[in-house]
């Protein structure tokens, strides 16, 4: 009880009469938060908003007695322990009230302040170890999560399939940098291999044991990704109504795989850069330093690091980052790896599916290494897969292979274009291309499918529990229930 901060702690104090409040702010205003409401009522409509972990109630109100506002508000913030103040030894209705659960302790009129301080710290250490230990459940489901494995092909523990010398010079390099403890980014192209090699690194290294915790950085928009990442205390923010870990404390003595962490605001950079430095972390609303062993993993696309030098982020966070830049070469450039690929991709596919080939043709083969392979890897996977499906037989024919029409990845800039070319002036000022051919921008649709994107992030972060999504976004359930069908998210 020592080490808490009884001011952390909400208390809501429920009483028809103003003098009897001013009573409990004059005996408590310094030892407790207080939160008070002229009757049940007007504390139910409170109790929508505040999570207190104490209630304190007067039995005797019009309208609703102190057990009925109690047994009302344990419905909805059942972790609260239920304190009633009394003038009447009723004895009868406070044990009916007691082992209702509505009623955690009574204490008799006229209170003694020394007395009742001591049953509200009682109060508050008993809520605070019942979140504590609910914290610490969720905190080990979290981890089994991670460290639950169906069974898997040997490339899935880090064993990196591949006969190119440009794959094998990769292996090498992870096997060397995974032994150090050294912060490592991964570049490489849409849909190539970066969470593979990411695994790679942590299976290989000393940490193999300890969490692996990836972060979809692009599902969190503005603080989001900082609240993710750092965690939060009660109170930090609107919604926040129970303090939670972040991802960097979830992957302590592991490693953290951080995919695609753009754009950063100056805050996160900060935060990150201390961790990366002194590994230190607070979480958002605490001034509670907690220490943290972590690796980061970072992915990032072919030219986002320069953009970061453009955008203005910290210097020394790009060098913290890049102590070990580690560049995965496009599908294009290792075709020999294709078959390796593609075979693997078919065995999980087989395992998931009953009834779906089993094996490649060497025309199959000869089809999928002649493409290009825009989107890399994880287009080699969904063509193997729609082909394993629509195969009628155990072998993958030429026949059931189909290729997703998509623009191939970008050319270096081309020169600036003459005054003589036909898209500038005389000048070489370029003219505005005509109101007909300029591409039409649906805004609306655009904003949907952002919102789309986020929400079923959320769902899927969230096991699918639509409550904790309304609370992470600080909306009402049913707002969430009313986008959630506007978007024609079926869950």
């Amino acid at each position: 009880m020592r080490d808490l901060d009884w001011n952390s702690f909400d208390v809501l104090v429920v009483d028809d009469e103003q003098d009897n409040l001013d009573a409990f702010r004059f005996a408590f205003r310094k030892s407790f938060k207080l939160h008070y409401a002229l009757g049940g009522a007007e504390a139910l409509s409170l109790l929508d908003r505040l999570d207190p972990a104490v209630i304190v109630a007067d039995q005797r109100m019009p309208g609703m007695s102190g057990i009925e506002f109690l047994k009302q508000a344990k419905e909805r913030r059942p972790d609260a322990a239920g304190v009633l103040l009394t003038a009447y030894a009723d004895m009868t209705v406070l044990i009916d009230a007691v082992n209702s659960g509505a009623v955690d302790r009574y204490v008799q009129k006229p209170w003694n302040s020394k007395e009742l301080a001591v049953i509200l710290r009682q109060a508050i250490a008993g809520v605070a170890t019942l979140r504590e230990n609910r914290r610490l459940r969720e905190q080990l489901a979290h981890y089994a999560g991670y460290l639950e494995r169906e069974q898997r092909d040997p490339i899935d523990f880090g064993e990196i399939a591949g006969e190119s010398d440009a794959m094998r010079e990769v292996a090498a390099q992870i096997g060397e940098v995974a032994k150090a403890a050294t912060h490592v980014l991964i570049e490489g192209e849409e849909g190539a291999e970066k969470e593979v090699v990411a695994r790679a690194i942590h299976v290989g290294s000393p940490r193999e044991e300890q969490p692996f915790v990836k972060v979809t950085c692009a599902a969190f928009r503005g603080e989001a990704l900082e609240r993710e990442l750092f965690g939060w205390r009660r109170g930090a923010f609107d919604g926040a109504f129970t303090e939670r870990a972040g991802r960097l404390e979830l992957a302590h003595r592991g490693t953290i795989y951080l995919d695609e962490p753009a754009p950063l605001t100056p805050s996160l950079q900060a935060r990150l850069l201390r961790v990366l430095t002194d590994g230190e972390l607070e979480r958002l609303g605490s001034t509670e330093t907690t220490r943290v062993d972590v690796r980061v993993v970072l992915s990032l696309t072919p030219g986002i690091e320069e953009a970061w030098v453009r955008a203005g982020v910290l210097p020394e966070l790009v060098s913290r980052l890049s102590v070990f830049p580690l560049r995965l070469p496009p599908l294009r450039e290792r075709r020999e790896d294709i078959r390796a690929l593609a075979d693997h991709f078919l065995r999980k596919v087989a395992r998931r599916n009953a009834r779906a080939a089993t094996a490649l043709s060497d025309e199959a083969i000869a089809k999928l290494t002649a493409y290009a392979w825009p989107g890399n890897t994880r287009e080699l996977e969904n063509v193997v897969e729609r082909a394993a499906i629509l195969s009628r037989g155990d072998v993958i024919l030429p026949e059931h292979l189909a290729f997703t029409a998509r623009p191939q990845p970008a050319e270096p800039p081309a020169r600036a274009p003459k005054a003589a070319d036909p898209e500038v002036d005389a000048t070489g000022k370029a003219l505005a291309a005509p109101a007909s051919s300029r591409p039409k921008l649906d805004l609306s649709s655009q904003l949907d499918d952002i919102e789309r994107r986020e929400l079923l992030a959320a769902l899927e972060r969230c096991g699918g529990n639509k409550a904790e999504v309304a609370r992470q976004f600080g909306m009402q359930r049913t707002t969430l229930y009313y986008r959630l069908k506007r978007l024609g998210i079926d869950t």
